[in-house]
């Protein structure tokens, strides 16, 4: 959205680093590691093109504008309120500059289009400071999305389009959209050419058994993200999520039973304040049973000003790391497991590129990158693909042309 903002202002994209005359940073603040990666990568950049002008933009730039400004490099801080004007703001402060500004190069997109419908969120976890950074739930009309995927199927070629939002489940509430998320996706499939659409992350209380439905329809891609966070009823009561692991595994139960291949990942946070080591116990116990595709595993990071925060019994930082890698240990093995499964199959892959080692990478319907070698330029095509052996985490496979 910005590099199209920037563009249509007449700035142009260039190819390398060095040639930028500005960069466009887009920051997070979910986590204490993401804004020391924020950090990191603006001080990156500046070492990289110590000339080019910075603009910080997003939550960690709304968090802590004035840490944000002071990092080096950076000309420009512009809160989530204002980053849809960003083009703008820049442009409006660099008049004088003879000439258009660059913006910084980001990857074409020309396999898979991320289109964001929403943002914003209502829910009220209480580790998390989303909502006051971003606000209250906002949509989307659902003319402009549809023109968006058909634009970009048209214009850049895309053949998959992944619907994206801060709260992507509650899509349509605010504007009182009759069937909201779900009318959504059916309308998307109806009115445009994409080859295959796929959602991003749900959470659970925003979907029912009756939505998986939707995927009745082959080009809706059978993946879904399924945020739990802790597999322990008391741990999930205390951060504010309103689902029980009885409603989830149901939930999870009726995906696997209704969609062919699905894959359903998650995201688990270890360490909440208050966590004993019974009750991380039964959360892993939980996640083993689940049997997920893949864990998205994050070790409690203290957000000030959110209630979590203000709770007592912290988990000391060395348990809150161990009780992680436990996790991802799990979550490695589960999906070695889950890829090992397909194993021999043919599945149709979205190729997206060719790496540096000349074979070409991408990703089925249900998410299990593969790479193969070929002289032909797959970029953008679905193939059929053979599925041989699992290497370094990455299917190997043998596309069929």
């Amino acid at each position: 959205m910005l590099a199209r903002q920037f563009t249509a202002a007449g700035c142009t994209v260039v190819s390398e680093l060095d040639q930028a005359d500005l960069c466009v940073v887009n920051t997070c603040a979910v986590t204490a590691q993401a804004e020391r990666k924020t950090r990191q990568q603006i001080h990156w950049l500046h070492r990289q093109n110590p000339d080019a002008r910075i603009a910080a933009v997003g939550c960690y730039a709304t968090l802590k504008p004035d840490t944000a400004a002071s990092l080096p490099g950076v000309a420009w801080t512009v809160s989530n309120a204002d980053k849809a004007h960003t083009a703008s703001i820049v442009g409006a402060a660099t008049q004088q500059v003879e000439g258009p500004v660059p913006a910084t190069r980001l990857p074409p997109l020309r396999t898979r289009a991320f289109i964001k419908v929403q943002d914003g969120c209502d829910n009220h976890c209480t580790y998390c400071i989303v909502r006051f950074l971003r606000g209250a739930s906002r949509s989307r009309p659902v003319a402009s999305i549809v023109a968006e995927v058909q634009a970009r199927v048209e214009d850049a070629g895309c053949r998959e389009a992944v619907l994206a939002g801060a709260s992507l489940g509650a899509y349509g509430r605010d504007l009182g959209v009759p069937g909201g998320l779900r009318a959504l996706v059916e309308t998307i499939l109806a009115d445009t050419d994409v080859a295959r659409l796929r959602l991003s992350s749900l959470e659970p209380w925003d979907i029912d058994e009756a939505f998986l439905e939707l995927w009745e329809e082959p080009r809706l891609c059978p993946q879904i993200h399924l945020p739990l966070q802790a597999g322990c009823d008391d741990t999930l009561r205390r951060m504010g999520r309103p689902i029980t692991t009885e409603r989830f595994a149901r939930l999870v139960a009726a995906a696997n039973a209704v969609i062919p291949d699905v894959a359903v990942t998650t995201d688990v946070l270890v360490g909440f304040p208050g966590e004993s080591q019974d009750a991380f116990q039964e959360s892993y116990r939980f996640l083993k049973r689940i049997s997920f595709a893949k864990l998205h595993v994050f070790p409690y990071s203290p957000r000030p000003g959110t209630h979590a925060a203000r709770l007592p019994h912290q988990v000391p930082r060395q348990v809150r790391g161990e009780r992680a890698q436990h996790v991802r240990e799990l979550g490695a093995n589960q999906r070695q497991r889950f890829q090992g499964r397909f194993q021999g199959r043919e599945m149709p892959v979205l190729w997206e590129r060719r790496t540096r080692s000349g074979r070409w990478t991408g990703w089925t319907g249900n998410y299990i990158r593969v790479t193969a070698g070929s002289n032909a330029d797959l970029c953008g095509k679905i193939t059929r693909a053979r599925l041989l052996a699992l290497e370094n985490g990455r299917m190997k496979g043998e596309a069929i042309l």
